[in-house]
């Protein structure tokens, strides 16, 4: 009998992901990884341990939580503040499920004597003809999550099982509802995980030693001052609400200048981007292509952006260019792009750098 440890969130995903391998025949464990909340704050909505622990006893299964907020500070938590000081709009979870999630489990996985690590993602893992693992995407594509997952290396892969790729959220409720488990609907939160009151900008300005980004100017495109912004951390790429700014037309954040302190605004039209850079990029299905090998796939540049046709080319300075067959909105640094075969499956995905004017 196999045995599998499921990091348990305290919600029905994870539940539902250990009854059903249970049912499959698997030794199963609980592990819910504390990544967030101390010296009074809130726990992360990640991990509510009492809900986990309450779902394990539920199902018979052995539960274990375990500490991690340092490797959680260090991965997540301080690149997504520092991020936002650059001027950048980061994705917080993608960082944490390779350097938090995966890394800690497998490494439990290893003390407890577990072949796999489980989850309750919406995607499935395969094993290619080439020899090579990759995440792709779960049968009903309002739920698919493999943007998330790019990040995950061939080893953290090869040993991860995902068991709810085939479903619904609601046909996984109602399972949950069936084996008598109290998640079953409970609501999901679409906010940031540690970030568990007020603005984002106030939990930055809380969670750094540097000094904040001052007041600067809002310029045009043509480097006209417009007016002054509150600090460049509290803007984002696409941006139209809370500006605090009135032209007479509707006006959006379409560059974000940490050098030289401005907010650039223009028109919807002006976020139109065709051609971007990617660094840290990370590929799952293939190798990583040698210099100037261009690839067709299909590229999205946020997680619920439909993916367009698109063509990769591994730059000489390790950056990768992509090329977009149609020109989309809202292309911001510091999110992830993920670019996906014609299966579905993730050929690979990084960080954006920074459009690129042609």
């Amino acid at each position: 009998m196999a045995k599998v440890i499921v990091g348990m969130s305290g919600g029905v995903d994870s539940a539902v992901a250990a009854y059903l391998l249970k049912k499959q025949g698997y030794e199963v464990m609980g592990v819910t990884l504390r990544v967030w909340g101390s010296d009074g704050e809130e726990d992360s909505r990640c991990c509510e341990i009492d809900e986990a622990r309450h779902i394990c006893n539920l199902l018979d299964i052995k539960y274990h939580p375990h500490n991690c907020t340092s490797l959680f500070k260090e991965n997540v938590v301080d690149p997504f503040v520092n991020a936002y000081l650059e001027g950048q709009t980061p994705n917080p979870c993608i960082e944490c499920n390779r350097y938090v999630k995966w890394a800690k489990m497998i490494e439990l996985a290893d003390i407890f004597g577990a072949d796999y690590v489980a989850t309750g993602h919406y995607a499935y893992i395969d094993k290619l003809e080439n020899g090579r693992y990759a995440v792709r995407k779960a049968s009903h594509i309002s739920k698919d999550q493999t943007y998330m997952l790019y990040k995950l290396t061939q080893e953290q892969l090869s040993r991860t099982l995902m068991p709810l790729g085939q479903y619904t959220k609601d046909e996984v409720r109602k399972i949950a509802e069936d084996a008598g488990l109290p998640c079953a609907h409970k609501e999901e939160s679409q906010e940031i995980c540690f970030v568990t009151e007020g603005r984002y900008t106030d939990f930055i300005s809380e969670h750094t030693d540097k000094v904040l980004p001052g007041e600067g100017n809002f310029v045009d495109e043509e480097g006209n001052v417009l007016g002054r912004h509150k600090g460049i951390h509290q803007y984002t790429v696409g941006q139209r609400k809370g500006l605090g700014i009135a032209l007479g037309y509707p006006a959006f954040v379409t560059m974000i200048d940490p050098i030289n302190n401005t907010v650039v605004l223009g028109t919807e039209d002006s976020l139109m981007c065709g051609t971007f850079l990617c660094r840290d990029v990370n590929f799952q299905s293939i190798p990583t292509p040698s210099e100037g090998v261009k690839m067709r796939c299909l590229a999205k540049a946020r997680y619920h952006q439909t993916e367009r046709p698109a063509t990769i080319e591994v730059m000489s300075d390790g950056l990768v260019s992509v090329r977009l067959d149609e020109a989309v909105k809202g292309v911001s640094p510091g999110q992830s792009a993920v670019f996906y075969d014609e299966s579905g499956h993730v050929m690979g995905g990084g960080i954006i750098e920074r459009p690129v004017q042609l």
